[in-house]
């Protein structure tokens, strides 16, 4: 069982925007009753690569319960969109990252917005039954359900000071059904390279789901990577430092060549210009 002090070791589950060269910038999204937390690794590793990552908290996160529950999924979307747009008028490329829920708002994005690249990690394209069948009816007999066992990690000490809500809104897994829906039908739109990294241990997304990503989407460059030694939050699990060098290795290959330097005399020659 994991130890007090671990559970009681510090964590950032803030929002956050770390720098980079300045030509590339990478939007990292995270779960479903998550925080930036369980993202940051991987934007922490681009931004040792030179890309700028930025890190949201979704609309009704970090927040009670009952504000998560009256969220509706295009809040998502449309948030990530802006932020998105927004990094797309300061940087050449940029790069979508999700885990979870998060791929899944990374997905939509992806079908819809022109994006450099994409990674996503653990994302569920149906709930695993019986769950998908009953959520519907259950969200109004039990509407926030304790979480068991904490998050889906198997490192004992990551899991134990794992930030994440305690019980389940079940009306904003219903708002994730729709954005399965969305996600889905989106699929082929997506012609971005596109990473799909899924935990083998995974209890929470069905691993398969990977497959069925990779198999329906348009993208010319596609790669799975399968994490044999992690559960669903793979970021911060046993696999997370080989996820965040394979993600920085896939999206930094499409960086563009850096500009060759020029003296002040030829910035000040109209004919090199």
């Amino acid at each position: 069982m994991p130890s007090a002090e671990a559970a009681a070791l510090p964590v950032d589950a803030s929002a956050f925007d770390l720098p980079g060269a300045g030509r590339a910038a990478a939007l990292c999204l995270h779960g479903l009753t998550g925080t930036p937390y369980e993202v940051r690794p991987l934007g922490a590793a681009l931004s040792a690569a030179g890309v700028r990552a930025v890190g949201p908290v979704l609309p009704g996160h970090l927040d009670e319960p009952s504000v998560l529950a009256a969220v509706h999924h295009e809040q998502w979307i449309e948030h990530a969109r802006r932020l998105l747009r927004a990094l797309q008028a300061e940087h050449e490329m940029v790069f979508v990252v999700g885990l979870s829920m998060g791929g899944l708002v990374a997905l939509c994005l992806a079908a819809e917005e022109p994006v450099a690249g994409v990674v996503v990690v653990g994302t569920p394209l149906r709930l695993r039954p019986p769950l998908g069948v009953l959520v519907p009816w259950l969200r109004f007999l039990v509407p926030f359900p304790p979480k068991r066992g904490g998050s889906d990690i198997r490192e004992p000490r990551a899991r134990a000071r794992h930030p994440s809500l305690s019980v389940m809104p079940l009306a904003a897994v219903h708002q994730l059904q729709q954005l399965q829906r969305r996600a889905r039908s989106g699929l082929s739109g997506i012609s971005a390279p596109l990473l799909v990294a899924h935990g083998v241990h995974d209890r929470t997304a069905d691993p398969a789901d990977s497959r069925r990503i990779l198999a329906s989407v348009s993208s010319r460059e596609r790669e799975l990577l399968l994490l044999p030694d992690s559960a669903h939050v793979v970021p911060v699990d046993y696999d997370g430092p080989r996820l965040a060098e394979a993600t920085v290795r896939f999206l930094t290959r499409r960086l563009p060549a850096s500009r060759p330097e020029t003296t002040f005399a030829q910035r000040c020659d109209p004919e090199t210009r």
